[in-house]
């Protein structure tokens, strides 16, 4: 298959969407596939307002259009509604071409954390955008469920994976250089330090031991300011974020909002314990087939969860992410793009 992959997340970007794209087009090509990725690199930029650390393309449909002429392809992907999904959706729609979307981020949340917006406004504008698309692809049955009730079509079912070479397994927290000083238990969390990851109640939580924030975002030097006893790591490369993971005693992630939630899995990947709210993400990730949490502990009080899944054993949450592939989610991929040919 040769794919045609537009997204408005891409690297230098450091978050969850970037890491599943990268890691798909990976394993897409491992697979023999072709795979060309449209980024915001590839045009002219701005800083998204308010959101720093991510780059827009500004007014890339002309330039989109001679990238589309020069390239043949198979299948088109849209994997992202910034400026370079609309666009690209613009274009197909005028072609009469087909193409599949995703749905990665509860953006209608976050403008709505950020802006004020109104959640009907925001899924009415997704809604629109993803409503011509043959397939919209989500990580989760709960978000399914709830485009579903916003009035969404042509959902199909994609759940995500994770590198069990790189986020390696530590049957004991290890030692690691950066956190060598702190008193343990150790709870860390990595992700945007942003309006939609709800950070805040993981740094006001009770807990007797050390607070540890891997990631960088528009709320970062206002938090960093009012909790200075927080370990702030900022920004890390993968390999050592994953010396991080494997260094900590538990992974704490307060976010209510999330669609999945792909950091987890790296923890766990490493035999960290997860705590986590019991809402969607965290009820894919931890939850087997059988319905039986694994992997680390779900409560409505952050504090408890975190807790209680200090007593989860390692091997448990090493297991549990062995769950979750990155060949069987491409290959589930394929199976949905396939059949959209141009």
């Amino acid at each position: 298959m040769r794919l045609l992959l537009i997204t408005d997340a891409w690297a230098p970007q450091v978050n969850g969407v970037v890491t599943t794209l990268v890691e798909l087009v990976r394993e897409l090509k491992l697979q023999g596939n072709e795979v060309t990725v449209v980024h915001p690199g590839l045009f002219k930029t701005r800083p998204c307002p308010g959101y720093a650390g991510i780059d827009l393309a500004i007014r890339p449909k002309k330039q989109l259009q001679t990238l589309f002429a020069s390239n043949q392809f198979d299948a088109v992907h849209i994997a992202t509604e910034g400026p370079l999904g609309w666009a690209a959706r613009s274009i197909c729609m005028k072609r009469q071409w087909p193409f599949t979307t995703a749905f990665h981020t509860r953006f209608p949340e976050v403008l709505k954390a950020a802006m004020g917006l109104p959640l009907w406004i925001g899924y009415a504008l997704f809604r629109h955008f993803h409503k011509p698309s043959s397939g919209v692809m989500v990580p989760t049955q709960g978000v399914l469920q709830l485009l579903q009730d916003r009035g969404f079509d042509n959902l199909k079912l994609w759940t995500h994976g994770v590198d069990t070479d790189l986020f390696e397994y530590a049957s004991k927290s290890k030692i690691c250089e950066q956190l060598s000083h702190l008193q343990r238990p150790i709870s860390i969390f990595v992700g945007r330090v942003s309006y939609e990851k709800n950070i805040e109640t993981y740094l006001k939580m009770p807990f007797e031991g050390s607070k540890v924030v891997c990631g960088v975002g528009p709320l970062e030097a206002d938090l960093k300011a009012r909790y200075p006893d927080v370990t702030w790591l900022g920004l890390l490369p993968r390999p050592e974020l994953a010396k991080i993971y494997a260094a900590a005693d538990v992974f704490v992630f307060p976010s209510r909002n999330e669609t999945f939630g792909l950091v987890m899995l790296e923890a766990m990947a490493c035999g960290t314990p997860v705590a986590a709210y019991p809402v969607d993400g965290p009820l894919e990730v931890l939850t087997e087939a059988s319905g039986q949490v694994s992997g680390g502990v779900l409560h409505s009080d952050l504090a408890e969860a975190t807790r209680q899944a200090l007593s989860i054993p390692r091997a448990t949450a090493r297991a549990r992410a062995y769950d979750f592939s990155w060949e069987k989610a491409s290959q589930l991929f394929v199976s949905y793009v396939r059949q959209i040919t141009v």
